[in-house]
């Protein structure tokens, strides 16, 4: 979405004529247009675009606009065109990765036409022979390396958008890190245009120079026996997560995910986060996923904002702060997963007021005195209620036993 907080709001919803064209734009330069879009750039009284695609389509009749930084800043200038002739142009598709969805945040989609081209991912589908929908697709541009983990599974064809020439040899390290030295990295530069060149390298011997900053990176993933691959299945192992004993077990985290049922897009509430385990795998389960995780130990809160980072550059805010004090002014949560603390009957209150209409709240607890308090609310407000045990196996003198953990009591509630 656009950052429309700084004194820029959507136009009004009463349409006029299309005066804003979109036009995606390739490495060729005019020679790729289409006649439409040749006759837009000549009828435009102006065109804004980054200073490449400028020089791409060269000379131009009317004004031009470089994108500032940050890029948001010429919204205003191409708004108060309106009903004008303003061109605007984009990487490829304007609508993939591109600020196609941020125009359309502002100007109402009846007063826009677009012409697109092939994005970036269709170009190198089209040049390794790779059928897209089977692909996954990543942008790294302006984002963490580490936000392609979740997709390195064995097997696996990635096409990743690069931040600059260092991105394809930093993510070749990072695969041969986790165990995927032998994965074939296929790097992509300047598509479309006359410096266009394809070269490909493994990861462990990584091997080419003088990258374009314009590249793509195309990943078939080979994973050894013991490669680290985050599995699909809820409740990782707790040794994917640094932490210092305060954690949520694997077994009763798999039940909690289920209890708070993850939507795409959704955001959480991680109160009295530990490690951070309810919230990253909260945000595992779809890429659009938010989590605020709040944890009043400076030390514990660090760990989480690095457990996100390694698990998959995942969108995990971390609030340094005591619940529920820290809550205040935090975007209102679709659930939240309360941890700890909810002896203190202030804990629950704010939880519930911030949840949205419809939103889970699940509370795990161990002492007499939050089984307690569990039991009141459940008196109170319903929902259901479980007591989840678990053994392990574990060495007993030269023999096995079962050792069990401390029972968990869970309450769920879905609030009306």
């Amino acid at each position: 979405m656009a950052d429309l907080s700084r004194n820029e709001a959507p136009l009004s919803s009463a349409a006029i004529a299309p005066w804003l064209i979109v036009i995606g734009i390739g490495e060729d330069g005019r020679a790729g247009l289409s006649a439409a879009a040749l006759h837009a750039l000549a009828d435009a009284e102006l065109v804004v675009g980054g200073k490449r695609h400028l020089d791409l389509v060269a000379p131009l009749a009317g004004e031009t606009l470089a994108w500032p930084s940050p890029i948001h800043d010429a919204f205003p200038a191409i708004t108060a065109r309106r009903g004008g002739k303003v061109v605007v142009l984009a990487s490829g598709d304007p609508f993939h990765y591109g600020v196609g969805v941020q125009l359309a945040a502002l100007v109402p989609p009846a007063e826009m036409r677009v012409i697109p081209q092939p994005s970036a991912f269709a170009l190198a589908c089209a040049r390794l022979g790779w059928a897209q929908q089977d692909c996954a697709l990543v942008s790294l541009h302006g984002r963490a390396l580490e936000r392609i983990v979740p997709h390195l599974q064995p097997g696996a064809r990635i096409l990743a958008l690069s931040w600059d020439g260092a991105t394809p040899r930093k993510l070749a390290a990072l695969l041969a890190a986790r165990g995927m030295g032998r994965s074939s990295l296929t790097v992509l530069e300047a598509m479309g245009g006359p410096r266009e060149r394809l070269r490909i390298a493994r990861a462990d011997a990584f091997d080419l120079s003088g990258i374009d900053p314009l590249n793509l990176v195309a990943v078939e993933v080979v994973a050894d026996r013991d490669a680290r691959v985050v599995p699909l299945a809820v409740g990782l192992d707790d040794d994917w997560f640094e932490n210092d004993g305060q954690i949520t077990k694997a077994e009763i985290r798999a039940v909690t995910l289920a209890a708070l049922a993850p939507g795409a897009g959704e955001l959480l509430w991680d109160v009295g986060a530990g490690s951070g385990s309810i919230g990253i795998e909260w945000c595992l389960r779809h890429p659009a996923n938010r989590a605020i995780a709040i944890e009043a130990h400076a030390e514990r809160a660090a760990r989480v904002g690095r457990n996100a980072l390694a698990l998959g550059g995942l969108a995990v805010m971390v609030i340094e702060g005591r619940a529920p004090e820290a809550l205040a002014g935090l975007e209102p949560p679709h659930a939240v997963f309360i941890g700890g603390g909810i002896a203190d009957p202030a804990m629950f209150d704010a939880c519930w007021q911030a949840l949205r209409p419809g939103g889970r709240l699940v509370v795990n607890a161990v002492t007499l005195e939050g089984e307690a308090r569990l039991a009141a609310l459940f008196a109170e407000y319903g929902g259901t209620m479980r007591r989840i045990g678990i053994e392990r196996l574990g060495a007993v003198g030269g023999k096995h036993g079962w050792r069990p953990a401390m029972a968990v009591t869970q309450w769920r509630v879905v609030k009306p």
